[in-house]
C-alpha cells in the first residue's frame, strides 16, 4: 500500500505533498530533519492522505496535488478542515 500526504508545517504557512510506502517512518524523518527541503519549515502536522494500490497511482496523484489546482484544492481542504 502506497500513500500520498499532505504536512502543513506549524512554524510557516507551507505545505508539502509526498507519498511513500512507510508513512510513519517518513513523517518522522521530515520532522527530525532528514529531508534537505523540508528542515526548515519542521515540525509538522499530517492534514491529508490518501491510499493507492500502486506506486504508479499514488505518484499520479502526488504530480495531481502537486499542479496549481492540487495546490488550491489543498488549500481549501485546510481551511475547511479547520473551519468544520
Amino acid at each position: 500500500m502506497f500513500t500520498v500526504y499532505v504536512l502543513k508545517s506549524l512554524e510557516k504557512d507551507w505545505f508539502y505533498v509526498g507519498q511513500s510506502n512507510n508513512l510513519l517512518r517518513r513523517l518522522e524523518h521530515h520532522n527530525r530533519g532528514y529531508n534537505r527541503s523540508t528542515k526548515a519549515y519542521r515540525p509538522f502536522e499530517l492534514v491529508l492522505t490518501e491510499e493507492f494500490a500502486t506506486r504508479d497511482l499514488a505518484r499520479k496523484r502526488e504530480k495531481e496535488l502537486k499542479s496549481t489546482m492540487g495546490k488550491r484544492y489543498i488549500r481549501n481542504y485546510f481551511k475547511e478542515k479547520q473551519q468544520g
